[in-house]
């Protein structure tokens, strides 16, 4: 594995990096909301509408959230937000977030709801929780040539994780099935792990393996994911676990709704291969 030298990391990536604020700048120069640490990307959707807004916080993840060529964002949460509130009366304002103030974001109500592929498991107790809506599936991917093919081949080695996400808490809490490592990376933005990898920077990555499958795509770069998953978990919209208003029952039941009667798999379809393998359970 090699050690990272960030000056050279920076220089090689500043293409990625200057197009990246490209993007950012734009779209903050289009639409803005102030405070709480909110980048706004909203589509005008929300303006446009009679609907009462619901604000509704996500990260960049493709394939469920992020910002299309005209910058609005899309994915699958979105779809499915846009979905269930409107059956709920409202109309949805899509707003990127620091993901690490999530929690505090909805704690001082800059943001209704967290809905981006967060993972209900282990956090039942933290929030309210409408869900789930999906499977997902937390895997471990190496590059193609790796000789890591099982977790006992992940002794001493180093692996990338986005921070506060659920595979960070899976290796910092201890696995049974996890030897000891070398080290966990955490990195804020969730493209980083992969540019990490297939740099040799880190041996190895921990994500949802839809989002490996959209960052190969989009990249045209090759990763190998392992077998065994590190854990399935189910996808769910967060509110405050003092929001007194309803809102979770209310979408729990519209999920509910959206499962049985195909709106999901639909929504699923349009962006994943196998949509049934993420409706099990």
């Amino acid at each position: 594995m090699r050690k990272i030298d960030w000056r050279a990391f920076a220089y090689t990536h500043k293409r990625l990096i200057a197009a990246a604020c490209a993007v950012c700048l734009t779209v903050a120069a289009l639409c803005a909301i102030g405070g709480g640490g909110v980048n706004a990307a909203s589509a005008t959707r929300a303006a446009q509408s009679s609907l009462p807004v619901i604000n509704v916080g996500c990260d960049d993840y493709p394939p469920f959230n992020y910002t299309d060529v005209n910058g609005n964002i899309t994915g699958i949460d979105v779809e499915l937000a846009e979905e269930a509130f409107g059956r709920m009366g409202y109309q949805p304002e899509f707003h990127l977030i620091n993901w690490n103030e999530k929690k505090q974001l909805l704690a001082n109500g800059t943001i209704d709801c967290v809905w981006g592929s967060f993972s209900m498991n282990g956090r039942e107790d933290e929030y309210k929780w409408a869900g789930p809506y999906m499977q997902s599936y937390q895997v471990v991917a190496v590059n193609v040539d790796s000789d890591i093919y099982t977790f006992a081949d992940l002794e001493g080695k180093t692996i990338a994780v986005q921070s506060t996400t659920k595979p960070e808490d899976i290796l910092r809490a201890g696995d049974s099935r996890i030897p000891p490592l070398r080290k966990v990376l955490s990195v804020q933005k969730h493209d980083l792990i992969f540019i990490l990898l297939s740099k040799g920077y880190v041996d190895a990555l921990a994500a949802h393996d839809t989002s490996v499958e959209q960052f190969m795509s989009e990249s045209g770069l090759k990763f190998r994911v392992l077998d065994e998953p590190l854990q399935t978990v189910g996808l769910g919209v967060a509110f405050d676990k003092d929001d007194t208003r309803g809102l979770d029952t209310r979408l729990n039941e519209i999920i509910k709704d959206m499962r049985a009667d195909g709106t999901v798999r639909k929504v699923l379809a349009k962006y994943l291969s196998d949509p049934d393998r993420y409706l099990e359970g």
